[in-house]
């Protein structure tokens, strides 16, 4: 009975997939799964395929097929499928559709199983990937809006501000009075500087006895007779 069953099987899957069946010997075959897989933005992959090889114990369908999946000789690699690294995650999705399905005629629906599980998996992938990219995009516009933006002012940061705006104005007021102070000596050759007081600046100062009296308190005073100051 078992055989019949098989027989029969065999010839309904012949109509099912005429052009993806092969033989292989009278219990054994392979039939060609395209997995139906939408790409990206940009991802020109070809759909990957997969290769479902079917061998018949003598009770079958009383006893569960032998599978096996196979990747199709030197088919490009598709970014988000491998037949190589899944095969043994897809091979045991498939337990439970086999052991639903014992006592009857069951590999159209374990190559649907297996189509649905693939494109699953790649889909999973491939929402995994845009979630990644999307962070990463993310991430690079925070990063050029920090340019944008200035540190947040909080009491310690202003008080770090002052301080360092303080000391630096601080050492650019020595650096001008030095070299004020280098420019003037360069002036006068180095020699000491003669400062010309008025009238009010020598009364002031107790000087004024040593001056004319001609001249009033507003008016310059010349530099004979005058102490001379040095700076």
């Amino acid at each position: 009975m078992g055989r019949e069953e098989q027989i029969e099987e065999r010839e309904v899957l012949d109509s099912i997939f005429p052009d993806e069946i092969q033989d292989i010997s009278e219990i054994e075959y392979r039939i060609s799964v395209l997995l139906d897989v939408t790409n990206d933005d940009g991802d020109e992959s070809e759909p990957p395929t997969v290769l479902l090889q079917v061998k018949y114990p003598e009770d079958y369908p009383e006893k569960p097929p032998i599978l096996d999946l196979l990747p199709v000789p030197n088919a490009p690699v598709h970014p988000y499928f491998s037949v190589a690294a899944d095969k043994q995650s897809l091979l045991d999705g498939l337990t439970e559709t086999i052991e639903e399905n014992l006592g009857m005629a069951m590999i159209f629906t374990i190559v649907s199983t297996l189509k649905d599980n693939a494109e699953q998996l790649i889909a999973s992938r491939q929402e995994e990937a845009r979630r990644e990219h999307e962070q990463k995009v993310l991430e690079a516009e925070r990063e050029e809006n920090k340019k944008f933006h200035g540190t947040p002012v909080t009491r310690e940061t202003f008080l770090k501000w002052r301080e360092a705006f303080r000391k630096e104005m601080e050492e650019m007021k020595i650096k001008q009075e030095e070299a004020d102070e280098a420019a003037e000596k360069k002036k006068n050759r180095g020699k000491d500087t003669v400062v010309q007081l008025t009238g009010k600046q020598l009364w002031e100062r107790g000087l004024a006895g040593k001056i004319d009296e001609d001249y009033d308190d507003g008016d310059e005073v010349p530099v004979e007779g005058v102490e001379k100051l040095k700076v």
